[in-house]
């Protein structure tokens, strides 16, 4: 029997004014599996991801993580109604995010940067918030650069600690828009080997990337959108094996690594 999504979304549309940015998306994240979220700029790609962690509110549908509703559930006339703001806050204490900026605390330092929310949020004592800040840490490498300050980290180590803080905060799903690109190449490898640690202990994870290489070799689910709409959804082989929609060829020749089209 097949376990319900992580994250399931059916007939979301996003609207700012008079422009249609996500058009009726309907959308299921396998629960302990990479999704990953492709697509050229201004697909939509990350305001559906933010729509997922109630950064930004959807004009229509619906959206459910672990099965509770998030923001709406179904209205008794065939609509929707808003949710108690309780009831929203416990439903997105189950999400964690990554941004492109790393939005690190300047005056903390990384041991800091991780602890501090679980003061502030869950309660903790300095010391238990303390001791699970540097198991994160740990985690993702940094521990020997605990007591950091984030202007003293280079771009891959800031987004390490923001990958430490969110984790700290045991999140059952983990979103990351565009963790790397910001960062150089030679940084970018050891976010994504974090990364793909986190995915390997069944961490639910949506990740909007155009790591292709990522995508093919940890992604268990490649969406593919195009003005708003999903246009190719699957396995990393359905989606990028050949014969493939000639939309996602065009998309991987036109991607800033000439020639992916070739690689895959």
């Amino acid at each position: 029997m097949t376990s319900s999504p992580a994250i399931r979304v059916r007939g979301v549309v996003k609207r700012y004014g008079a422009t249609e940015v996500l058009t009726g998306i309907d959308l299921d994240a396998p629960r302990g599996e990479v999704t990953c979220l492709l697509g050229p700029s201004g697909s939509g790609k990350s305001t559906l991801l933010r729509c997922i962690a109630f950064l930004e509110e959807t004009s229509d549908g619906l959206i459910e993580i672990d099965g509770e509703p998030l923001g709406y559930g179904p209205g008794s006339n065939g609509g929707r109604v808003r949710l108690p703001p309780a009831s929203i806050r416990a439903v997105r204490s189950n999400i964690g995010m990554c941004f492109q900026q790393f939005n690190l605390w300047p005056h903390m330092t990384a041991l800091g940067n991780v602890s501090e929310a679980l003061v502030t949020v869950r309660k903790f004592s300095r010391g238990e918030a303390e001791a699970r800040a540097m198991a994160e840490l740990e985690k993702v490498g940094l521990a020997k650069r605990a007591t950091h300050y984030p202007s003293e980290l280079s771009g891959g180590q800031q987004q390490r600690v923001a990958i430490a803080r969110a984790l700290a905060l045991e999140p059952k799903i983990m979103l990351f828009d565009e963790p790397t690109s910001s960062l150089d190449p030679e940084l970018t490898g050891e976010v994504l080997n974090v990364m793909r640690r986190l995915a390997e202990t069944g961490m639910t994870m949506v990740v909007v990337t155009h790591e292709i290489g990522f995508a093919a070799s940890v992604g268990s689910k490649i969406v593919f959108l195009d003005h708003g709409k999903i246009l190719v959804e699957g396995s990393p082989t359905q989606v990028f094996g050949k014969p493939r929609h000639a939309r996602i060829d065009q998309f991987l020749d036109t991607y800033l690594d000439r020639g992916a089209a070739g690689l895959l």
